[in-house]
């Protein structure tokens, strides 16, 4: 299950899995991202905050996951991946090649400075 919080005043969603990343979460993060986008033209930030990456349920949820990058990557400026996972931190700097965001990893103390970099890219 994915947790979303979303700071509107400084239009960044915050997103926290607690388990296995499921088909579903990913139709619940478009449904909450979706609108904001349609109004603001974009999202300034993306933040995945996890200790350590959970993993797909299942191969329909690592394709929901791929399909909802394709489909919302262009309008999201900027992601941040606050997290302990040696996983997660490869996988932002392989995912910076491949994705429009600047994509940067953040140590878990520093979610305030993660925050700080989404919102104004410094």
């Amino acid at each position: 299950m994915l947790h979303l919080e979303l700071l509107r005043a400084r239009n960044i969603l915050i997103v926290a899995p607690d388990g296995p990343l499921q088909k579903a979460d990913f139709e619940h993060l478009a449904k909450k991202i979706n609108p904001v986008i349609a109004s603001k033209g974009k999202l300034t930030g993306l933040l995945i905050y996890v200790k350590t990456f959970p993993g797909w349920r299942n191969l329909r949820a690592f394709v929901a996951h791929l399909k909802f990058v394709v489909d919302h990557h262009r309008q999201i400026e900027r992601i941040a991946a606050v997290t302990s996972s040696k996983n997660l931190k490869a996988m932002t700097r392989i995912a910076g090649y491949f994705v429009k965001p600047d994509v940067k990893h953040f140590d878990l103390e520093q979610e305030t400075q993660a925050l700080v970099w989404l919102e104004t890219g410094s």
